[in-house]
C-alpha cells in the first residue's frame, strides 16, 4: 500500500496557506486528501470553492457516508468532526475538541486508526495547539509527520506545539509542502507493526458517537479537580506521548494549553456578569428609594438607607470592574507577554 491518506489541519492564516498547498497539488496526486480548517457554526461554508479555484483537483465540502476516491481533497463542513473510515467519510456532530468542531485531532485520529502507517498528517499555521495529539497518533502507528515551519506560519503556536511533542518527519515551508506531498504519495507505507489501543479507539469513537460516558471516557485517566469548561461536567487526565490533554464526561476535550484559556477566559466573563448583578441591585435600590420619595417620603431615614446603599453597592462593583479590566485570558502562549499583577 502507498502512503494515500492525507490529512491536514490549519487555523488561524489557514485559508492563504491551504490555497496555496492546492494550487500546487499535481493533477495525477494518487492520494486522498482531508482538510480541517477551524470555522465557527455559523461559517457559510465556501471553504471547499475557494480552493477548487486554484486546484488542479476535485475539491468538495464532505459529505456523510460517501466514498473516498483518490485525487481528490475533501474538506470540513462547519459544526461537524470529518471522520475518515476505511473506505468512507463520516460527519459527526460529537463533543468539541480544543473548543473546535471540526478539530483536527480528532480528523487525524480515525484516519490513523482506520489506516495505520499510510497516513500522512500535516499541521499548519494556526492558534493554541489542536494537532498535536492527532499527530502524534499519526506517528504512533506509524504514518509520516509533516509540520509548517513555524518561521513560515501566520500563527506559528499550533506548528511551535506540534514540533515540542512529535518527533516530525519534516518540517518545511508551506511552499514546499505540495511537492513534499506529491513524493511521499509515491512511496510504499511499512506495515502498521502497532495496533490501535483502547485509549484511541474510544476517542474515536466519541467523536463519531458522542456517547462518552458510555464508551468508557471516565477510564482514560485519573478524575481531576478541575471542571468543563462548557458543561461543567468533571475532567479525566489523559497523556498521548507528552501531550497532556483531558475529557469530560459528556465528552468535550482540551489541551492542558487550551484548557488554560477558556478557564481564564470564563473568569473575565464571570467578572463582568458580577458587576452587571451588582450594578443591577444598586438600579433596584434606587428605584425603591424613589418609589418611597413619590408617595410623600414619609420615612425619610428608609429613603437614605436605600440611596447609601446603593451607593455602596456601586463602589464595590467599580473594585470589581477595576480587576475585569486588568484581568487576561491566558494561554502558553501568551505568557511572555503578561505584564505580572502589581503587589
Amino acid at each position: 500500500m502507498k502512503k494515500d491518506i492525507i490529512v491536514i489541519g490549519a487555523s488561524a492564516g489557514g485559508v492563504a496557506v491551504l490555497s496555496e498547498l492546492v494550487a500546487g497539488l499535481p493533477a495525477d496526486l494518487k492520494a486522498s486528501v482531508f482538510i480541517v480548517l477551524h470555522i465557527g457554526a455559523s461559517d457559510p461554508g465556501i471553504l471547499a470553492s475557494i480552493l477548487q479555484k486554484r486546484s488542479r483537483l476535485p475539491v468538495s465540502e464532505a459529505r456523510d457516508g460517501e466514498r473516498f476516491e483518490k485525487g481528490h481533497v475533501y474538506v470540513a463542513r462547519p459544526d461537524y468532526h470529518l471522520l475518515v473510515e476505511a473506505d468512507i467519510v463520516q460527519l459527526a456532530r460529537g463533543p468539541k475538541e480544543n473548543r473546535s468542531r471540526p478539530a483536527i485531532d480528532a480528523l487525524f485520529r480515525s484516519a490513523c486508526h482506520a489506516h495505520g502507517s499510510r497516513v500522512i498528517g500535516v499541521v499548519l499555521t494556526g492558534m493554541l495547539d489542536d494537532g498535536s495529539s492527532g499527530l502524534w497518533w499519526v506517528k504512533r502507528r506509524g504514518g509520516t509527520a509533516i509540520v509548517q515551519d513555524p518561521e513560515d506560519a501566520e500563527a506559528p503556536s499550533m506548528p511551535r506545539h506540534a514540533l515540542a511533542h512529535v518527533q516530525a518527519d519534516h518540517v518545511v515551508p508551506a511552499s514546499a509542502i505540495p511537492a513534499l506531498l506529491a513524493r511521499l504519495s509515491r512511496e510504499e507505507a511499512l506495515p502498521t507493526v502497532v495496533e490501535p489501543s483502547q485509549e484511541l479507539e474510544t476517542e474515536v469513537a466519541i467523536s463519531r458517537e458522542s456517547r462518552a460516558l458510555q464508551l468508557g471516557v471516565m477510564n482514560l485517566g485519573p478524575i481531576t479537580p478541575y471542571t468543563c469548561p462548557e458543561c461543567h461536567g468533571c475532567l479525566v487526565a489523559m497523556k498521548a506521548g507528552g501531550v497532556r490533554r483531558f475529557r469530560c464526561h459528556t465528552g468535550h476535550a482540551y489541551s492542558i494549553n487550551t484548557l488554560l484559556a477558556e478557564v481564564t477566559e470564563y473568569v473575565g466573563e464571570a467578572l463582568w456578569t458580577s458587576i452587571r448583578a451588582i450594578e443591577e441591585s444598586a438600579m433596584l435600590l434606587d428605584q425603591m428609594a424613589r418609589e418611597m420619595e413619590g408617595k410623600g417620603g414619609q420615612d425619610p431615614v428608609a429613603i437614605g438607607l436605600l440611596h447609601d446603599k446603593s451607593r455602596d453597592t456601586l463602589r464595590r462593583a467599580d473594585t470589581i470592574r477595576q480587576v475585569a479590566i486588568s484581568h487576561q485570558t491566558l494561554s502558553q502562549d501568551n505568557l511572555a507577554e503578561v505584564e505580572p499583577t502589581a503587589r
